[in-house]
């Protein structure tokens, strides 16, 4: 026979594959009992309503809109049938079948209208119309098998194998009667079908319930047969050796094959894998066997890798949600979970607290979980170097590296998952995929970094590594139309293209800047590729979603903006003054080698280098876009997955506490009731066999997702962005340029590291852990009032974030140690008026530096709900006071010295406390009157937490007076100041309305405080009592004599001044002292307060001598009067004289004409 060549190697295995083949009409022929195409699929082209994301398999299916609904290709109208889905989110979805006549909206789903019927395990319901409890709880890992009998007209459901029993009964049959698996699922949902490409999960047995059952779609009987074939070829090449020397085959055992074999073995391999490896890409040894053959690696790079989901499944550790299946009882034999909980539930253990046994059992679960530690690190393993395989930048030979393709293709694959950001993420590729491709890739790049830093030893370590500031405006890399700090990259362009010539030596073409404005989003694909250049059509035919997404639902929201990608025309760079380049856009695709790396003095992704930025070395510039994109990942999707898997920690935690409450119960329970002793009996081994199941869980997931190798990964892109944030600061206005998510992931990173890997990990162990700190406490304190920094939403997540950092003793050490520069700079941006910024996040960081000097404030909770366990003891505001002297210092510094700064800054905390205060009051009169209302005793949940809103705020507010009046008394006391007695006047008639509205007998307030509303638990007396008393001590006590008399004598000339508020407060006077209410006797040290009291026995004098001597002025030029002090209080927010609205000019004392 003719010998075969590898140039018909190729066709030569195709035409084997196809022998056995079925033909097309056997293929196509139609079981009975069932209509539509093979293989079932979801039907995306017009089976569904709403907006949905399908998965490019057509089984995987999410949700993003209020109700949306989609039904199979395939229907059933005779006989057993049945499918499957994987609940991947444990949301609100109904699941079942339904008839092509029905017809769903965004209120309506599946079961929601006749010929319809559904199962609901999130509320634990069945549904045809109307509804009526069924079944089981799901959660997130469930197998529903959804069973339809049209022979005897039933509908039934199992969870995970375990049937249901039958949910509906008599079902509409007959002709034109066929029922389709359909699924109605909320925002957000996401769910797995198969309706038998795959072996059932839980296959139906040939006896019982479920006997006679058929998955709706056949097994995929030509690929099996092929993917035996080549098996059988592999078998066979792997056990044939080449005898050069007689020129014959050799068998040879396969077993002991290796991969550095012959050549002609190798290539026969690689034609071999090109059919095998799109049926058989989960196993990993032979994947990275077949990776190191040249062309099949470039072959999957172009064709299989970064498929969508099949993207990252190389990389994915999955979770076991099934202890036993998993084989984890075998590993760890012994489970283990604290015993130990003071008062508000936290883990209180230490080692003396153990007894023997507890140790022992502690110590036999530790090394279980080392032993499943080193298991999985074993993949983990195969998985990088799978990566490091494809990040191979040295097999030029033949064609591209390895690394370039694997470059082009991840860049789409984050676009791709960036597509539909916003406040609500919704990523194409799962994040639980995400977070295990994001440390191997971390791993994998670092590696490569470190090898050529070695070949290079003057260059950047991978210790040491940032993303230098030019990539994000020279066009090398693409952003897609991500947000800058600075706004729109079109924007930038234009506003600072003079800052980019002369910093960067760049030139952005005006034909780009007109190409890439905003304008281009409302024009149809056709005017689009008209006006804009010839590389912006490519970019965005070349980055366009995948045909499988673009339906009419989505319309032009599928349409990205292509902003960046640009390719630099770059001339040699002379010794003398760099020349301008001019800029084009070019798409990712059509970039080289060289466009990434550079040559002959060419920068590549280096171009553009401003002048503040150092002429640093890194080894391979390819890796930067890499860490830029793996910035990018974590910003996705991967922080907000960690945050999601501490939620097994925390039911770990739940359930141990139940435990221990339980067995002191059992302890207590007296021995003649036996009943109650056998329930808690019952409950005490439920608890224990959830805690035995979940500890096993918590060990996976703290090997995989929350170990020391982990945190340090998360760590290092932590201390990533914070280089690249200083870096970029450091260009000045070119700053504006740098993504938003940087920063993002820099704050979030922090927060995953405080909060999710402890108690496990600390974060005080990490190497430099207090210069981090510091670095990222300089990042928050500079930019959180960053003129360069237009984005509402990244303004607001840096004011929060600093908020946080100042809670905690640790980062607040950490804002001190920044340079005093910063230090001040920073409180001098908290000084500024609170108008038209986000003043209430302000405001909290100027109360955490106060909590713990202020009167009656060194509580962590409130005296009344003590008591009461809180819902999340590690939140912010629920730490324990740690001011900080050394803040205040710089406060009282700066209020001192800048007495418009100080006017202006009290004056803007005065009205938001009249603001506050006077909604917390109108609020409260219309909870009130709900809860008297007889027919509707109903109070709107988010009323009452608006409600509890205000009242903290004002609360808040009077803690920051008592802070000033207390650091720098003389804004209020001397009246050599311009505003100092406007403001100790309007600060008295504020108090004054606090003391009254509280205090009064049988007022509003204590009314509703009495109700005890959920969700109005932080509205009592206390806060507000305490610290309006503390701003009265400070002025009527601790200052000096003039000042006291100053402020006692406006204090109790205020017309709104009432005797009866002081006697509140002292707990005297009235019908009060009949009931137990708030008292300072029982609070804090009556002493100070006692002066208060006996001042108020004189203010009816006081009050007719102020009277008296009240200045009057006249305004200019219309000459009317008025008191001084109401004047100077209607200029502060109206320069119209309030008789006849002339714009006044001035104000001079008036003096009564002599009489004669």
């Amino acid at each position: 026979r003719k010998p075969l060549g590898f140039q018909d190697l190729g066709s030569h295995l195709e035409r084997l594959l196809s022998e056995g083949e079925p033909t097309e009409d056997s293929r196509g022929k139609a079981t009975e009992g069932r209509l539509g195409p093979q293989p079932v699929v979801l039907d995306h082209t017009s089976g569904f309503e709403g907006l949905l994301f399908v998965d490019d398999d057509l089984l995987g299916v999410i949700g993003h809109s209020n109700f949306s609904s989609i039904r199979a290709t395939t229907c059933v109208y005779k006989g057993k049938w049945a499918y499957e889905v994987l609940i991947s989110s444990q949301g609100l979805m109904q699941i079942g079948w339904c008839t092509l006549n029905c017809r769903f909206n965004q209120e309506e789903g599946v079961g929601d209208t006749p010929d319809s019927y559904a199962y609901d395990g999130n509320r634990v319901r069945k549904w045809n119309v109307t509804t009526t409890n069924y079944g089981k709880s799901w959660a997130a890992g469930d197998i529903v098998s959804c069973l339809i009998d049209l022979d005897e007209g039933t509908i039934t459901f199992c969870l995970n194998g375990q049937s249901l029993g039958t949910a509906f009964i008599n079902i509409k049959m007959g002709p034109g009667v066929a029922y389709f698996p359909a699924i109605s699922l909320s925002f957000k949902e996401s769910v797995a079908f198969n309706f038998g490409s795959r072996p059932l999960r839980y296959p139906f047995q040939p006896t019982g319930d479920t006997r006679g059952y058929l998955p709706l779609q056949n097994p995929p009987t030509a690929d099996l047969m092929k993917a035996h074939k080549l098996l059988g070829y592999i078998k066979n090449v792997l056990s044939t050796s080449i005898d050069t020397q007689e020129e014959r085959l050799v068998d040879r055992d396969c077993a002991v094959w290796r991969l550095h074999g012959e050549p002609t073995v190798l290539i026969t391999l690689a034609h071999v894998f090109n059919h095998f490896a799109p049926l058989m890409i989960h196993y990993l040894r032979l994947t990275t066997a077949i990776l190191h053959h040249e062309k099949s690696r470039k072959y999957l790079l172009n064709n299989i890798t970064f498929d969508v989901l099949r993207s990252v499944v190389f990389f994915y550790i999955k979770t076991p949600l099934r202890v036993r299946e998993a084989g984890l009882e075998e590993l760890i034999p012994t489970t283990w979970w604290p015993t130990h909980f003071d008062k508000e539930g936290k883990d209180e253990w230490e080692p003396k607290d153990e007894s023997s046994d507890e140790r022992l059992r502690r110590r036999a679960y530790e090394r279980g979980c080392q032993r499943l530690k080193k298991r999985i690190e074993v993949v983990e393993e195969l998985q990088v170097q799978i990566l490091r395989l494809l990040l191979n930048n040295k097999d030029k030979a033949t064609g591209e590296a390895s690394r370039y393709i694997f470059l082009n293709k991840f860049r789409k694959f984050l676009q791709e998952n960036a597509s539909n950001r916003g406040q609500h993420p919704t990523a194409l590729c799962p994040p639980e995929y995400m977070v295990c491709f994001l440390h191997r890739l971390i791993t994998a790049v670092r590696l490569c970094w470190d090898e050529g830093n070695r070949k290079s030893p003057g260059s950047i370590s991978s210790e040491d590594a940032y993303v230098p500031p030019q990539l994000f405006y020279n066009g090398k890399v693409d952003y897609f139309d991500l947000q800058r700090l600075g706004g729109l990259l079109s924007h930038l362009k234009k506003t600072l293209k003079d800052d980019l010539a002369s910093k960067a030596n760049i030139i952005i073409d005006p034909a780009e800047i007109q190409a890439t404005s905003m304008d281009d989003l409302d024009e149809d694909e056709e005017s689009g590729a008209a006006q804009r250049p010839f590389g912006a059509a490519a970019m965005g035919g070349a980055l366009a979603r995948p045909s499988w997404l673009s339906s009419p639902t989505l319309g032009r929201a599928n349409r990205f903006l292509s902003t960046a990608a640009v390719s630099l025309m770059t001339p040699r760079r002379p010794l003398t003054q760099p020349e301008k380049v001019k800029v084009r856009t070019l798409a990712v695709e059509q970039r080289t080698e060289e466009d990434i790396e550079g040559s002959h003095g060419n920068d590549g992704l280096l171009l553009g280098r401003p002048l503040e930025e150092p002429d640093q070395s890194f080894a391979d510039k390819s890796l930067l876009e890499i860490v830029d994109g793996i910035v990018m990942m974590y910003n996705l999707s991967v922080h907000q997955q960690l945050g999601k898997m501490v939620v097994v920690s925390d039911d770990v935690h739940e359930y141990a506490v139940a435990l221990k409450d339980t067995e002191e119960k059992i302890a207590r329970c007296p021995a003649k009731r036996p009943d109650i002793q056998e329930e808690l009996q019952k409950s005490q081994k439920v608890f224990a066999e959830k805690l035995n199941h979940l500890s096993r869980r918590l060990a996976w997931i703290n090997a995989t997702i929350y170990s020391k190798e982990k945190m340090l990964d998360v760590y290092w892109l932590l201390c990533v962005c914070i280089r690249t944030i200083e870096h970029a600061d450091n260009t000045g206005s070119l700053f504006a340029f740098a993504p938003e998510f940087y920063l993002n992931v820099a704050m979030n990173a922090y927060s995953a590291l405080k909060n999710y890997f402890s108690p496990v990990n600390s974060m005080e162990e990490l190497p430099g852990y207090e210069e981090t700190l510091t670095q990222l406490a300089a990042i928050l304190a500079k930019h959180f009032a960053d003129p360069r920094i237009v984005g509402t939403d990244i303004k607001d997540s840096l004011m929060q974030a600093l908020a946080s950092y100042v809670c905690y003793p640790q980062s607040l050490r950490a804002v001190e140690r920044i340079p005093e520069e910063q230090r001040v700079a920073m409180m001098r941006n908290l000084l500024a008026p609170y108008e038209q910024r986000p003043w209430a996040q302000t405001n909290w960081i100027l109360v955490r530096l106060w909590r713990g000097c202020g009167f009656g404030y060194r509580y962590t909770r409130l005296p009344h709900l003590l008591k009461t366990k809180p819902e999340d003891a590690n939140l912010p505001s629920l730490q324990k006071p740690c001011p900080s002297l050394l803040l205040q210092r710089h406060m009282a510094e700066l209020l001192s010295m800048d007495k418009d700064m100080a006017a202006s800054f009290l004056n803007s905390v005065l009205n938001q406390l009249n603001w506050a205060f006077s909604e917390f009051i109108g609020m409260i009169q219309e909870i009130q009157q709900a809860a008297e209302r007889p027919e509707r005793n109903f109070v709107d949940t988010r009323q009452l937490k608006v409600c509890a809103t205000c009242f903290d705020l004002s609360v808040s507010l009077l803690r920051v007076l008592e802070m000033t009046v207390t650091l720098v008394p003389e804004i209020f006391l001397d009246w050599s100041r311009p505003s100092a007695e406007l403001l100790l006047r309007r600060l008295a008639q504020l108090l004054n309305q606090v003391l009254n509205r509280v205090t009064a007998e049988k007022n509003l307030f204590d009314r509703v405080v009495n109700l005890r509303l959920p969700g109005l638990e932080s509205v009592d007396h206390y806060p507000i009592l305490v610290a309006v008393t503390g701003i009265l001590v400070r002025i009527l006590v601790d200052g000096d004599r003039q000042g006291v008399s100053r402020a006692a004598s406006v204090l109790l000339s205020d017309p709104c001044f009432q005797l009866h508020s002081i006697q509140h407060l002292l707990g005297e006077g009235g019908e009060s002292s009949k009931r137990k209410h708030f008292s300072l006797h029982a609070s804090v040290t009556v002493i100070t307060v006692y002066y208060v009291f006996i001042l108020s026995g004189e203010h009816l004098t006081l009050r007719e001598e102020a009277a008296a001597s009240k200045p009057t002025c006249f305004v200019a030029p219309c000459s009317h009067k008025s008191c001084k002090a109401c004047i100077n209080q209607h200029l502060m927010n109206n320069k119209d004289c309030f008789f006849c609205k002339a714009t006044i000019t001035g104000v001079e004392d008036y003096s009564k004409p002599a009489a004669f």
